[in-house]
């Protein structure tokens, strides 16, 4: 769009958008983004073990998790270990889809383990991934 001015000058019209301001908000939502996304998996601390093959997840799941005093969480719930079949059995309508992902810590025997597994195959639910953390690489000799 074109003036005319007094003196015969045309101008335009300036219309430039300043997104310095725009980048600095994304930047600045981007960093909350990545500190708070490690917190948001688990509240519950819980030394996984490692192995080499790992999985990495991004949908939301069930989260069964057993730390080293074997106490039994779900997801950030603490709930007692007998109930826990029938609050599966609640917490889906067709337990034989339903997929729950275990964290235990590496402290956790495997007797107290198997009675966290046992509990699970109890409510229907047959479909089970273990959380583990990459194992770093070793370098061989």
């Amino acid at each position: 769009m074109a003036f005319t001015s007094r003196g015969g000058h045309t101008q335009t019209a300036l219309a430039e958008i300043n997104i310095t301001p725009l980048v600095d908000v994304v930047l600045v939502l981007l960093v909350i983004f990545m500190l708070t996304a490690p917190v948001l998996q688990s509240g519950i601390q819980v030394n996984v073990p490692k192995t080499k093959t790992v999985r990495e997840i991004t949908e939301q799941r069930m989260v069964l998790t057993i730390d080293k005093d074997q106490q039994v969480f779900l997801n950030d719930k603490l709930v007692n270990l007998n109930d826990l079949p029938n609050i599966l059995r609640a917490q889906s309508s067709d337990t034989s889809k339903q997929v729950i992902y275990l964290r235990a810590d590496q402290a956790v025997s495997f007797g107290a383990f198997a009675t966290l597994m046992d509990a699970v195959k109890q409510a229907g639910i047959t479909n089970v991934s273990i959380v583990t953390t990459p194992a770093e690489n070793a370098k061989t000799k």
